[in-house]
Protein backbone atom coordinates (compact mmCIF):
# COMPACT_ATOMS: atom_id res chain seq x y z
CA UNK A 1 0.00 0.00 0.00
CA UNK A 2 1.32 3.53 -0.84
CA UNK A 3 0.81 7.05 0.36
CA UNK A 4 -1.99 7.56 -2.18
CA UNK A 5 -4.01 4.76 -1.57
CA UNK A 6 -3.78 5.31 2.10
CA UNK A 7 -4.41 8.82 2.05
CA UNK A 8 -8.03 7.94 0.04
CA UNK A 9 -8.72 5.30 2.89
CA UNK A 10 -8.28 8.07 5.31
CA UNK A 11 -10.49 10.40 3.36
CA UNK A 12 -13.19 8.00 2.21
CA UNK A 13 -13.25 6.38 5.73
CA UNK A 14 -11.63 8.58 8.19
CA UNK A 15 -14.78 10.73 9.84
CA UNK A 16 -16.49 6.92 10.28
CA UNK A 17 -13.88 5.24 11.59
CA UNK A 18 -13.42 8.15 13.86
CA UNK A 19 -16.91 8.28 15.30
CA UNK A 20 -16.74 4.39 16.12
CA UNK A 21 -13.87 5.22 17.72
CA UNK A 22 -15.13 7.83 20.01
CA UNK A 23 -18.30 5.34 20.62
CA UNK A 24 -15.71 2.61 21.75
CA UNK A 25 -13.23 4.59 23.48
CA UNK A 26 -15.78 7.11 25.44
CA UNK A 27 -13.13 9.63 25.64
CA UNK A 28 -11.68 11.93 23.40
CA UNK A 29 -8.08 11.05 24.29
CA UNK A 30 -8.56 7.70 23.62
CA UNK A 31 -10.51 7.80 20.76
CA UNK A 32 -7.72 9.82 18.40
CA UNK A 33 -5.43 7.12 19.76
CA UNK A 34 -7.41 4.93 19.04
CA UNK A 35 -7.81 6.14 15.37
CA UNK A 36 -4.06 6.52 14.88
CA UNK A 37 -3.19 3.04 15.69
CA UNK A 38 -5.97 2.01 13.32
CA UNK A 39 -4.26 2.91 10.68
CA UNK A 40 -1.30 2.55 11.49
CA UNK A 41 -1.90 -0.86 11.77
CA UNK A 42 -4.14 -0.93 8.44
CA UNK A 43 -1.12 0.65 7.20
CA UNK A 44 1.64 -1.93 8.69
CA UNK A 45 -0.75 -4.87 7.56
CA UNK A 46 -1.13 -3.33 4.24
CA UNK A 47 -1.11 -6.00 1.49
CA UNK A 48 -2.05 -8.89 4.22
CA UNK A 49 -5.78 -7.73 4.30
CA UNK A 50 -8.55 -8.56 2.43
CA UNK A 51 -8.79 -3.96 1.76
CA UNK A 52 -10.44 -4.47 -1.57
CA UNK A 53 -13.36 -6.82 -0.58
CA UNK A 54 -14.29 -4.74 2.63
CA UNK A 55 -12.25 -1.27 3.44
CA UNK A 56 -14.68 -0.01 6.40
CA UNK A 57 -15.19 -2.93 7.91
CA UNK A 58 -11.22 -4.20 7.95
CA UNK A 59 -11.00 -0.60 9.68
CA UNK A 60 -13.13 -1.28 11.94
CA UNK A 61 -12.67 -4.74 12.62
CA UNK A 62 -8.53 -3.39 13.18
CA UNK A 63 -10.15 -0.91 15.70
CA UNK A 64 -12.28 -3.49 17.58
CA UNK A 65 -9.20 -5.81 18.09
CA UNK A 66 -6.97 -2.24 19.36
CA UNK A 67 -9.73 -1.93 21.64
CA UNK A 68 -10.07 -5.14 22.89
CA UNK A 69 -6.37 -5.34 23.65
CA UNK A 70 -6.14 -1.53 25.13
CA UNK A 71 -8.79 -2.96 27.55
CA UNK A 72 -7.46 -6.47 28.76
CA UNK A 73 -4.16 -3.92 29.49
CA UNK A 74 -5.82 -1.91 31.47
CA UNK A 75 -7.60 -4.33 33.07
CA UNK A 76 -4.51 -6.12 34.15
CA UNK A 77 -2.61 -2.64 35.32
CA UNK A 78 -5.82 -1.87 37.28
CA UNK A 79 -5.45 -5.35 39.09
CA UNK A 80 -1.81 -4.38 39.77
CA UNK A 81 -2.38 -1.27 40.75
CA UNK A 82 -5.84 -0.69 42.19
CA UNK A 83 -6.64 1.90 40.34
CA UNK A 84 -9.72 2.85 38.29
CA UNK A 85 -9.59 4.39 35.08
CA UNK A 86 -10.95 8.16 34.58
CA UNK A 87 -13.56 7.94 32.04
CA UNK A 88 -15.38 11.14 30.13
CA UNK A 89 -19.02 10.72 29.25
CA UNK A 90 -20.41 11.56 25.38
CA UNK A 91 -21.04 15.44 25.46
CA UNK A 92 -24.73 14.25 24.69
CA UNK A 93 -24.75 12.18 28.35
CA UNK A 94 -23.19 15.22 30.32
CA UNK A 95 -25.88 17.48 28.55
CA UNK A 96 -28.08 19.59 30.80
CA UNK A 97 -31.20 18.21 30.94
CA UNK A 98 -32.93 21.37 31.26
CA UNK A 99 -31.48 22.42 28.45
CA UNK A 100 -32.82 19.82 25.68
CA UNK A 101 -35.74 19.17 23.93
CA UNK A 102 -37.14 16.28 25.07
CA UNK A 103 -36.27 14.35 22.08
CA UNK A 104 -33.03 15.58 22.45
CA UNK A 105 -32.99 14.64 26.36
CA UNK A 106 -34.55 10.64 25.05
CA UNK A 107 -31.80 10.37 23.30
CA UNK A 108 -28.78 11.18 25.76
CA UNK A 109 -30.52 8.65 27.70
CA UNK A 110 -30.64 5.77 25.07
CA UNK A 111 -26.79 6.87 24.88
CA UNK A 112 -26.12 6.94 28.31
CA UNK A 113 -27.49 3.43 28.46
CA UNK A 114 -25.60 1.84 25.38
CA UNK A 115 -22.16 3.44 27.35
CA UNK A 116 -23.38 1.45 30.42
CA UNK A 117 -23.98 -1.92 28.47
CA UNK A 118 -21.24 -4.50 28.73
CA UNK A 119 -18.80 -4.47 25.97
CA UNK A 120 -20.10 -8.15 24.22
CA UNK A 121 -23.28 -6.11 24.10
CA UNK A 122 -22.18 -2.62 23.20
CA UNK A 123 -20.06 -3.73 20.58
CA UNK A 124 -22.84 -5.16 18.75
CA UNK A 125 -25.46 -2.42 19.37
CA UNK A 126 -22.91 0.72 17.74
CA UNK A 127 -21.70 -2.29 14.73
CA UNK A 128 -25.23 -2.77 14.12
CA UNK A 129 -27.65 0.39 14.53
CA UNK A 130 -25.11 3.02 14.76
CA UNK A 131 -22.13 1.96 11.29
CA UNK A 132 -25.56 0.47 9.79
CA UNK A 133 -23.38 -3.26 8.80
CA UNK A 134 -25.23 -6.14 8.65
CA UNK A 135 -25.10 -8.95 11.29
CA UNK A 136 -22.81 -11.03 8.98
CA UNK A 137 -20.07 -8.62 8.77
CA UNK A 138 -20.74 -7.42 12.64
CA UNK A 139 -20.05 -11.00 13.14
CA UNK A 140 -17.08 -11.54 11.11
CA UNK A 141 -15.61 -7.93 12.52
CA UNK A 142 -16.07 -9.62 15.67
CA UNK A 143 -15.25 -13.16 14.86
CA UNK A 144 -18.34 -14.64 16.57
CA UNK A 145 -21.23 -16.81 14.93
CA UNK A 146 -23.80 -14.86 13.37
CA UNK A 147 -26.23 -16.55 15.49
CA UNK A 148 -24.24 -14.88 18.92
CA UNK A 149 -24.92 -11.68 17.57
CA UNK A 150 -28.43 -12.25 17.17
CA UNK A 151 -28.19 -13.33 20.10
CA UNK A 152 -26.70 -10.60 21.32
CA UNK A 153 -28.23 -7.93 20.15
CA UNK A 154 -31.81 -8.73 21.31
CA UNK A 155 -30.43 -9.45 24.89
CA UNK A 156 -28.71 -5.70 24.53
CA UNK A 157 -32.73 -4.54 23.54
CA UNK A 158 -34.24 -6.15 26.60
CA UNK A 159 -31.65 -4.21 28.62
CA UNK A 160 -31.80 -1.07 26.74
CA UNK A 161 -35.57 -1.08 27.53
CA UNK A 162 -35.37 -2.04 30.56
CA UNK A 163 -33.02 0.94 31.60
CA UNK A 164 -35.08 3.30 29.75
CA UNK A 165 -37.89 2.08 31.24
CA UNK A 166 -36.78 2.24 34.66
CA UNK A 167 -35.35 6.19 33.67
CA UNK A 168 -39.39 6.29 32.95
CA UNK A 169 -39.35 6.89 29.51
CA UNK A 170 -42.18 5.03 28.16
CA UNK A 171 -41.52 5.19 24.34
CA UNK A 172 -40.61 1.74 22.67
CA UNK A 173 -36.69 1.47 21.87
CA UNK A 174 -37.18 -1.99 19.71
Amino acid sequence: MNVIEMESYVYDYGEDLYRFCRSLARSREEAEDLYQETFLKFYEMGEKLEIRTNPKGCLMAISVNLYRNFKRKMAIRNRIAGTALLREDLPCADADASSLTLREEEYGALVRAVNELADRYRLVILLHYREDLPLEKVAKILKIPKGTVKSRLHRAKKILKKKLEDAHYERSYE
